[in-house]
Formats: C-alpha cells, structure tokens, sequence
C-alpha cells in the first residue's frame, strides 16, 4: 500500500478543479471524475489507491452501456491512431513502456490480426494495463483472452481500465 499523497489533494478540490485535474485519469471519460466528486470525497480519498478504489467503484457500478462507452474511448494497442501519433499523453506513454513502438513488422500484422478478431467478437477494443509487460506478454493475453465469453470478458476489460487508473494515479502522487 502505498504512503503517497495526490497533489492536489482531492478532498480539498471543488468540483472543476478536481475534473480538471483527475477528469482524464479515465480515457475520454471526465463523467468518472464528476460522479466520484459528487459521491463525496475525504482524506481517504488523497492517496492514489484511495482515489483509485473511489473512482473504479464509480466504473464498476455503472451501466452497462457506460462502461462499454469507456472501453470503446481506449485505443488499439499498437493500432493505427498510435502509429500516427494520435494517442493521449498517457496512452503513449504506456504503450511505449512495453515496447509497442518497437514491433517487427510481422508482430504489427499479428497486432492489426488480433486486434481485428477481438473488435468482431466482442465489439470493442482490448484492454490491458501494459505498464511492467512487453509486447510478448500482451500478445499472448490476446490469444487468452480471445477465449472469454463477452460478459466476462467486459468484467475484464473494466478490470484492467481500473488498474490503468490506477497506475495513472500512482505516477501522479508525491
């Protein structure tokens, strides 16, 4: 668990400096921002896990068809919008981290393959929290999770979005 305090402090923000400041901890989705700060926040709310448990509880609890908005904001991994530079900050970030900018053009074709079959099958895109993998791993995490039935695999998806918010929140701490 980790000591570290958000800066700033959540429990401290009014309602617009806090979407501005944690509105993109979700991809393309401030309203996780909004209805977490509207649900209340405290001093338990300042660390990143106690921010994180607050905001995936929000993720969690909503709507189907709201969490499949917020998995559809996510991009491919290794898809086109990060070949041409479209990512957020974050996401390249991210992504370069487990060397996704270093793919070999027949792990690229293996990427645009999956990433296609994952998209038909269960109609959006796959989700991973890459931070600490490699391209390897994530490939082989496709193939898994290619198996999955689409509910679990949406269960999945919000998982692992949580755990990128998470992270996310973890690299903003002091």
């Amino acid at each position: 668990m980790s000591s570290k305090t958000l800066s700033p402090r959540p429990s401290e923000l009014g309602r617009a400096d806090f979407v501005a400041h944690y509105g993109d901890i979700y991809e393309h989705s401030p309203w996780v921002a909004e209805l977490a700060w509207e649900r209340g926040l405290d001093s338990a709310q300042d660390s990143p896990q106690g921010l994180g448990e607050a905001m995936g509880r929000v993720l969690r609890e909503a709507s189907a068809e709201r969490q499949l908005d917020v998995i559809r904001a996510h991009p491919d991994l290794a898809g086109k919008t990060a070949i041409a530079g479209e990512l957020t900050d974050d996401s390249t970030r991210e992504q370069a981290g487990a060397g996704l900018d270093q793919c070999t053009p027949e792990e690229m074709a293996r990427f645009e393959r999956l990433n296609a079959d994952y998209k038909a099958k269960f109609g959006f895109p796959f989700v991973m929290a890459v931070k600490g993998s490699d391209r390897h791993a994530i490939l082989a995490a496709f193939a898994t999770r290619l198996e999955n039935d689409p509910a679990e695999e949406r269960r999945t998806a919000i998982e692992q979005i949580n755990r990128i918010a998470g992270l996310r929140l973890e690299d903003r701490a002091v």
